[in-house]
Formats: structure tokens, C-alpha cells, sequence
């Protein structure tokens, strides 16, 4: 029983300890410092999404560093309905990692003014 109770409270406390370091934890995501940011070289591509949409990928320095399969901020798997579309979004996204919005959020609000939704 003392074995048991001596297994678990470890287990407890490395998962606690987990908790309270998500750095440390695999697959965290961690953003580029703001000068990093604004020294990199940032390009994008246009991919192919669900039901004959778009969407894109952004890279930093030729590393992948936003995949986005959908339209941001909606539901769904879908892309934009036309490369274009994708392509403005993309612009934006880099213009905003550019001026160190870091996670660059896109808006319903900026889509519509971009004509993209």
C-alpha cells in the first residue's frame, strides 16, 4: 500500500510540475522576439484547403511557421473561395508578425474590409 500511495503522490507532483512550466512541455508554441520578428524574412504559400478553397502557409527564414487550413476566426474546416483571398490574408498576417503582433489574430471585421468574406 506505501508503494502505491509513494507512486502516486510522484506522479502527482511531476504532473504539477508540468503544469505550472508549459515551456517545457513538448509542442509549446513560442514566438520569435520582437527583433527576431522584424529582421526575418517572411514568405507565404498558397495552399489548396477542403472543398476547392485556399488557404496558406507563412514562413519565417524558408521554416514553416503558421500553417493555417481554414479561414481564421471561423468555424469549419474550409478555406477562402479563391486564391486571393488567401493571398491578402497572408499579406496581413506578415504585416502584423512585421510590426511584432504576436499571435498576428485576424478579425471577421478585417476580412470584410479586405473583401475576402
Amino acid at each position: 500500500m506505501r508503494s502505491v500511495l509513494s507512486f502516486f503522490f510522484l506522479f502527482l507532483a511531476f504532473s504539477l510540475n508540468s503544469l505550472s512550466n508549459p515551456d517545457q512541455q513538448k509542442g509549446s508554441a513560442k514566438f520569435p522576439d520582437g527583433k527576431t520578428q522584424k529582421s526575418a524574412n517572411y514568405t507565404y504559400t498558397i495552399i489548396p484547403a477542403e472543398n476547392k478553397t485556399w488557404c496558406y502557409d507563412i514562413y519565417m527564414d524558408k521554416k514553416l511557421f503558421i500553417h493555417q487550413s481554414s479561414i481564421p476566426g471561423l468555424p469549419g474546416n474550409e478555406g477562402f473561395k479563391t486564391k486571393a483571398d488567401a493571398e491578402k490574408i497572408a499579406k496581413l498576417v506578415i504585416d502584423k508578425i512585421k510590426k511584432g503582433e504576436m499571435p498576428p489574430s485576424i478579425t471577421i471585421e478585417e476580412m470584410k474590409k479586405l473583401k475576402v468574406l
